[in-house]
């Protein structure tokens, strides 16, 4: 079966690599000039199926309110007259209530768990370093954040979830680097089976793999259109973006797998096919470490200002703020001050904040926070898309998925409430 992966974030090359694992003939299509540039590029590499959460959470209006105004916030909410924005948010805000919460977060965890399981099943078949740690810490600045996160506690209960509640006390001694930290904690959650690893690197060392496997990847290359005929998408119109003058050209497929993040809605909605994804922005900044021992050993988060902090060998990576407004990919200063005030509460001698390199990227966020995976309801055309800020952490096994019917085998999990069936019945 020929087939074309749009997109070569980690999520398009995941599911290159389990197409060809399925015997496929694969053909990765992506504008920039290799893999991973985009949103996998610089996100803070936290794979936590065990607490993978909504954006839409009980509080989190309250929340946006309470940080509109502030300096140091975890939320910037730029108003536009994009009649987009104004829908998502609609949606958005339906989702915030309990009982959704609880129905989203057990969805995207079912991905997360299963994406976990692909990725270490792939880690014994491929060893290679992409700077991986173990252990999650989450740091609690007040009791109104504790509060904010009985929700969460409660599924990870219900779900049988390891997780230990932790004291101020216990939180250092997990990360012995918090000695040094001009912030003390009310207290803290670790995830002792969660993890990090660098996204990026990990791409990259995955695209190397899919290419000895048989994987021909485009780059430099502008997706212009979908061919369709027949009601079922026969191939992709593509255009080379270093040349100009080279004639569009026509590549066809019997199956189309999209993979394209935000820039996802744009290219399916001259077929019909309404995916509600909205570009809510996430901000990094990487540095190299220069006091070993007052540096942090794994991740860890800030619940109150939602900013990771991620060790990757030498450097640090610290990465937060959601921006909902335009859909330029520019940099906030106010974000910036905001990933830098986290770093210098918690590990003020670990980095030199003058040597920051920051990057923005574009979340493909849903509404209710669950990917999109699966049949677009066109022919031929397949879904990989909407995962937010958990795109690594649900990678390989929304890879694995979409491969799987793509070929025609039956997926591993339950797939109910993960297809674009569930905004077709709200419609």
């Amino acid at each position: 079966m020929k087939t074309i992966v749009l997109g070569g974030g980690v999520i398009g090359v995941a599911t290159a690599f389990y197409l060809r694992a399925n015997g496929c003939d694969v053909t990765v299509i992506e504008r920039e000039p290799d893999v991973a540039l985009g949103t996998s590029f610089g996100n803070a590499g936290v794979i936590a199926p065990g607490y993978v959460t909504p954006w839409a959470a009980p509080g989190m209006p309250a929340k946006i309110l309470k940080y509109l105004f502030k300096p140091a916030s975890p939320l910037i909410f730029r108003p536009t007259f994009d009649p987009a924005q104004w829908r998502w948010i609609s949606r958005w805000l339906r989702e915030c209530d309990l009982e959704r919460f609880r129905v989203n977060k057990q969805r995207m965890q079912r991905v997360a768990y299963y994406s976990r399981s692909c990725l270490h099943e792939f880690r014994g078949r491929y060893p290679f370093d992409y700077g991986r740690s173990k252990g999650y810490l989450q740091l609690f600045r007040s009791e109104y954040d504790v509060e904010l996160a009985q929700p969460a506690l409660e599924v990870l209960r219900d779900a049988g979830i390891a997780h230990r509640e932790v004291s101020a006390a216990q939180c250092v001694e997990i990360e012995p680097g918090l000695r040094w930290a001009r912030q003390t904690p009310l207290a803290g959650l670790y995830l002792p089976d969660d993890e990090a690893g660098d996204c990026a690197r990990f791409t990259r060392e995955l695209r190397a793999i899919c290419e000895t496997n048989g994987v021909q990847f485009r780059f430099d290359t502008h997706i212009a259109a979908l061919d369709i005929e027949g009601g079922a998408v026969r191939g992709v119109r593509v255009q080379d973006t270093l040349d100009s003058t080279r004639a569009e050209e026509t590549l066809t497929a019997d199956a189309v797998i999209v993979a394209l993040g935000v820039d996802s809605a744009d290219l399916l909605a001259p077929l019909g096919v309404k995916v509600p994804l909205y570009p809510v922005k996430g901000y990094s900044a990487t540095l190299p470490i220069v006091d070993d021992e007052k540096a942090p050993r794994a991740a860890l988060m800030d619940e109150s200002l939602k900013t990771a902090i991620t060790r990757f060998g030498p450097n640090l990576r610290v990465a937060g703020t959601a921006e909902l407004g335009n859909r330029r990919s520019t940099l906030r200063e106010q974000a910036l001050q905001t990933l830098l005030k986290v770093l210098t509460d918690w590990f003020p001698h670990a980095a030199q904040s003058s040597s920051a390199h920051f990057w923005v990227g574009r979340r493909p966020m849903t509404p209710d926070g669950a990917p999109l995976l699966g049949a677009s309801g066109v022919g031929n055309l397949w879904l990989n898309v909407g995962h937010g800020s958990t795109g690594w952490a649900m990678s390989m096994g929304s890879g694995k998925v979409v491969a799987d019917l793509v070929a025609h085998r039956k997926p591993e999990i339950d797939l109910d409430g993960l297809t674009v069936e569930r905004y077709r019945r709200r419609s």
